[in-house]
C-alpha cells in the first residue's frame, strides 16, 4: 500500500517542524511539502496533489477556511484535515461547511492524529470528541446550547443597552467579532432580535 502523502500547513515553523518530523519518523506517511499561510497551501496543494492536508486555521496572509473553500472550487481531490488549537462555533462550522473532511485539536495524542489522517485519506469524516459532541448538541436544536462566556457577558451588555461599538471597547474585541457572538447566542436563544434575545435570556434565568 503507498504512503499517504501530506502538506502541512501552519504559520508556525516549530509546529511544522515537529508535525514533519513525527510522520517522517512513522511508516506510512510522506511529507512532501509545508506551507505557512493557505494562499501557499492552495498552490501547492495544486502542484502536488497531496492525499491528506493538515491545515491550521487563524493564519497570517490566507486563512485555512478561504484555502479550503479555494481548494473546493478548484476541484482538488485532497482531503483537509484541520489541525487548530481553536474549538468555538465560529472556526469548527464555517471550516466544515467549506468541506474541511475532519476537525482535530492540537492536544490530540500522537496515535489519534496519525489514525486521522488515515482516516481522512479514505474519505472518513474525523471530529476530535470535544467537537463533535458540540456539534451533536447543535444540531439537536438550538434551545439545548448553553452560552459561552464571551456570549453572557455580551448579552449582559446589551441588556443594558450598550451599543455594538460600545461593547466591543468594554470587551477589547472588533466591533465583527462582537455582531459574530451576537449571531450565535441569537441562535442559541432562537430568537432573532436583541429585545427578543434580552427577553428570552431573563425568562430562562441566564440575566438575573
Amino acid at each position: 500500500m503507498p504512503d499517504i502523502t501530506l502538506l502541512i500547513v501552519d504559520d508556525h515553523p516549530v509546529v511544522r517542524d515537529g508535525l514533519r518530523g513525527m510522520f517522517a519518523a512513522t511508516p506510512g506517511f510522506d511529507v512532501l511539502a509545508e506551507a505557512a499561510d493557505g494562499r501557499e497551501a492552495v498552490t501547492l496543494a495544486a502542484d502536488l496533489l497531496p492525499d491528506v492536508i493538515l491545515m491550521d486555521l487563524r493564519m497570517p496572509g490566507g486563512g485555512g477556511v478561504e484555502a479550503i473553500t479555494e481548494l473546493g472550487r478548484r476541484g482538488l481531490p485532497c482531503k483537509v484535515l484541520v489541525l487548530t488549537t481553536y474549538d468555538t462555533d465560529s472556526d469548527t462550522i464555517p471550516a466544515i461547511e467549506a468541506g474541511a473532511t475532519g476537525y482535530l485539536l492540537k492536544d490530540a495524542p500522537r496515535e489519534e492524529l496519525f489514525n486521522a489522517v488515515r482516516a481522512a485519506a479514505e474519505g472518513r469524516t474525523v471530529l476530535s470528541p470535544a467537537i463533535a459532541s458540540r456539534l451533536v448538541s447543535r444540531v439537536r436544536g438550538p434551545r439545548n446550547e448553553t452560552l459561552s462566556t464571551r456570549e453572557r457577558e455580551v448579552l449582559g451588555l446589551v441588556a443594558r443597552g450598550t451599543s455594538n461599538r460600545e461593547i466591543a471597547a468594554e470587551l477589547f474585541i472588533s466591533e465583527a467579532t462582537v455582531k459574530t457572538h451576537l449571531t450565535h447566542l441569537y441562535a442559541k436563544l432562537g430568537v432573532k432580535d436583541r429585545a427578543a434575545a434580552v427577553a428570552t435570556a431573563y425568562d430562562r434565568g441566564i440575566l438575573g
